[in-house]
């Protein structure tokens, strides 16, 4: 394990105004979205879906790194170059979703375990020859009134978490440390706080068990938001100084850097919150993004398959980049999203 080399990836990834495109939908997923737009979820598709992100001009500045699916690291543009190689060619770090998906966790109603340690260690050195440098991996943790999540759910996803972790460093792959305490649900922000201080308490603790080098990961959290079914939801001042509590208090300085997922977030709250955390000044760590839905619904919807909307689907995806790296820097502004990219 080189410790200055995952150092120096993790925070190539989120340098100056740069963060993360998540393009890791598995099949099911990438097949939602589709249908959403009426398009068949053929393996040519979803390819040149993947190209149309990957080859839009510009994003350079915006992007450090792209999250793909197992399919997609093995495919290629049309002109033959192989993804891996046409992102890194950009500046753009390769990296490669290796969990196997949640899965409902035995004895404990309504909570999930997120699968896929089998077999790690020589899947990481095949996706490091393929090109990937970095790894993600996601634990899902849900909220409910019945007494979710539990204290031993958490232990589960959190262990599976810093062992995947321990394997990527092992191997020389910077790991993405993913704990998402899902928005879904009538819980209000207090609750999702004081569940995502326990979550990230225990998943460092965990991580430092398996002797994970803080210094060589990044940490993909939630925001601190209330729940999609809550009827009081709170202010984006209100979400960004709670996350930025929460996090202050659980993670450590030495992480290179916070990638936030959006969970289900519009584009443009996402957005508007990760600029508000930015707003609050100085950090321990750069704050930053990891989207996929929040970078690419706006995409999907207006590209629709069809090869004359593919310049006005880049233009977008573009603009979304850069709104979102402006947001890394606190220099977002909502009049901004009906500006000319």
């Amino acid at each position: 394990m080189n410790i200055d080399e995952l150092k120096s990836v993790a925070s190539a990834i989120v340098a100056g105004q740069k963060g993360i495109l998540a393009a890791d939908e598995s099949g099911p997923t990438i097949k939602k979205r589709f249908d959403v737009i009426k398009l068949e979820c053929s393996e040519e598709n979803r390819r040149r879906y993947r190209e149309i992100l990957f080859s839009t001009e510009g994003v350079e500045p915006y992007l450090g790194g792209v999250i793909l699916y197992d399919e997609t690291l093995r495919q290629s543009a049309t002109d033959g170059t192989p993804f891996a190689e046409l992102l890194a060619r950009r500046g753009i770090i390769p990296g490669i979703k290796v969990d196997s998906g949640a899965k409902p966790l035995a004895l404990h109603a309504g909570e999930k375990i997120t699968e896929g340690l089998d077999g790690l260690r020589e899947r990481l050195l095949e996706y490091q020859q393929l090109g990937a440098r970095f790894a993600k991996w996601r634990g899902v943790i849900e909220i409910s009134e019945q007494g979710i999540p539990t204290s031993s759910a958490i232990q589960a996803n959190a262990h599976a978490l810093a062992r995947y972790a321990a394997l990527c460093q092992e191997v020389g792959i910077v790991p993405i440390v993913e704990p998402e305490v899902l928005m879904d649900g009538s819980h209000d922000i207090a609750r999702c706080e004081a569940v995502t201080s326990k979550v990230l308490e225990i998943v460092f603790a965990e991580l430092d068990n398996q002797r994970v080098v803080f210094e060589g990961m990044l940490l993909k959290p939630n925001m601190v938001i209330a729940g999609m079914k809550c009827p009081q939801q709170a202010g984006v001042q209100q979400v960004a100084e709670a996350t930025m509590r929460c996090l202050t208090r659980y993670v450590p300085a030495t992480v290179p850097g916070i990638v936030f997922l959006s969970g289900g977030q519009s584009a443009q709250d996402a957005t508007a919150h990760l600029d508000a955390m930015n707003k609050l000044g100085a950090h321990p760590w750069p704050v930053s993004f990891s989207y996929g839905r929040a970078l690419q619904a706006p995409v999907l919807t207006t590209w629709k398959g069809q090869e004359q909307n593919v310049a006005e689907a880049q233009k977008i995806f573009f603009h979304r980049c850069r709104l979102n790296g402006l947001a890394h820097a606190g220099q977002y502004d909502s009049a901004m999203e009906n500006a000319s990219a």
